[in-house]
């Protein structure tokens, strides 16, 4: 009877060991598993295309986090304003620095990559960058590409 309470005793820690190796998973799957703490700053930026950027896409420099997106609204122009949320000890970035919308592997999540400029002032909360690049959007690459092929195949 007690080699049948220590088997049991056994697979409930199994149990709940693969229950928090599944919750781990589903954390770093779901781009949730680091604990944005800490002082941040926003900025925006302006793009005329984000294709599948969501909110809590990294924001990267240099291919390193350096903050989230952590708001996406359609203004006036009918623009894509994104809000980045950058982590204060990220406080040197120039402010002429260039956000490019970019996409991890080939058909990966889409995230913002930033370029810093040469500017002396740098970021600060409510900045925005101007300088800008849009998300290139595989199916209108195709059809331009369709179309110059049918185009050159006319003469």
């Amino acid at each position: 009877m007690a080699n049948r309470a220590i088997m049991e005793l056994w697979v409930g820690i199994f149990v709940i060991g693969g229950i928090v190796a599944l919750t781990m998973l589903a954390m770093k799957v779901g781009n949730l598993s680091s604990a944005d703490v800490g002082d941040k700053y926003n900025v925006i930026a302006k793009f005329e295309n984000i294709g599948q950027l969501k909110t809590k896409a990294p924001v990267t420099m240099a291919g390193v986090r350096v903050g989230r997106v952590t708001g996406i609204r359609v203004d006036d122009n009918f623009n894509a304003v994104v809000t980045m949320s950058i982590a204060d000890r990220f406080n040197s970035i120039p402010a002429d620095t260039g956000a490019t919308i970019l996409t991890a592997g080939l058909l990966g999540e889409q995230y913002i990559a930033l370029e810093p400029g040469g500017d002396m002032d740098t970021l600060k909360e409510g900045s925005e960058l101007t300088i800008t690049q849009s998300a290139l959007v595989l199916e209108k690459l195709i059809s331009q590409f369709l179309y110059s092929q049918a185009d050159s195949g006319d003469k």
